[in-house]
């Protein structure tokens, strides 16, 4: 049974950090890419930072700079650090997962952690 569950959500005002946690259970952790999404209310839900299984990472032009995206293979768990918030970063962020085959991709989905930045 696979389990994404995210932590470290909360209200931050602007300009404060919250660091989001996912740790994995049930995949080969390591080969997976791992990516951290977000859903503000009425809209479409959003890539907001990804890792490869090698590491390599991207972000959305929104959140360059401000935003970083780590991962930790030894206690599968991915960590997106955030910092600089601002009151547009409220959503609820997801943590995902995805492995792509020669013929099937697997997707998994945490149950999200609410973000909320106002002063």
């Amino acid at each position: 049974q696979v389990q994404l569950v995210e932590s470290g959500g909360g209200l931050v005002q602007p300009g404060g950090s919250l660091r989001l946690s996912c740790a994995a259970s049930g995949i080969i952790f390591n080969i997976y890419a791992m990516g951290w999404y977000r859903q503000a209310p009425g809209k479409q839900r959003e890539l907001v930072a990804h890792i490869t299984s090698g590491g390599s990472t991207k972000y959305a032009d929104s959140v360059k700079g401000r935003f970083t995206i780590s991962r930790d293979n030894a206690k599968n768990t991915v960590i997106l650090q955030m910092n600089s918030l601002k009151s547009e970063d409220t959503a609820v962020y997801y943590c995902n997962a995805h492995l792509a085959g020669q013929t099937l991709q697997y997707d998994y989905w945490g149950q999200g952690t609410q973000v909320t930045v106002a002063s």
